[in-house]
């Protein structure tokens, strides 16, 4: 028989974890459905979501605006809910969130000289490593050294001669 100790702690682990896990999944669901928020109109809703999941939480970095609860995410989501109601285009919001940004607001920049050159930097990094490496090890394979003058054998012996 168990001991009733050694049973308590192996049922409390689990149950510390899912008490956590339900006390904070309130706080995930509120930067969604705050219904402060929302827009009366749910198809301008729709639109102010998508556009928002295309936007970049600029203190998380890896999650949309619309995913964020981060108060900067809360004020950019008032954001774009205000230019969705003015009758906006999603360009022309966009291209709003970008002039004031930067293309660092968008989850997925477009691709351009700059965001090429960044994806293309490590393949010629190790390219010219490799480049470097290879003319390293051929040019110590191939050197040979120059025979030596008369004076460096002359000194050589004296160095090598017993005393």
């Amino acid at each position: 028989m168990t001991p009733p100790t050694v049973r308590r702690s192996f049922l409390a682990r689990p149950l510390f974890v899912l008490t956590v896990l339900a006390g904070l999944s309130p706080l995930a669901a509120a930067a969604v459905d705050d219904p402060s928020e929302m827009l009366p109109d749910p198809r301008q809703e729709a639109r102010a979501e998508a556009i928002g999941a295309q936007l970049r939480c600029l203190v998380c970095q890896n999650e949309s605006i619309e995913d964020s609860g981060a108060d900067l995410a809360r004020d950019l989501r008032h954001v774009v809910r205000d230019h969705v109601a003015k009758g906006e285009s999603d360009r022309q919001i966009m291209a709003w969130m970008v002039g004031r940004y930067g293309n660092f607001i968008r989850l997925r920049p477009p691709l351009t000289a700059g965001t090429l050159l960044l994806w293309i930097m490590p393949l010629l990094a190790l390219l010219v490593g490799a480049g470097a490496a290879f003319l390293s090890f051929r040019r110590s394979r191939t050197a040979t050294p120059a025979p030596l003058t008369d004076a460096e054998r002359a000194r050589l012996s004296d160095l090598t001669r017993p005393h």
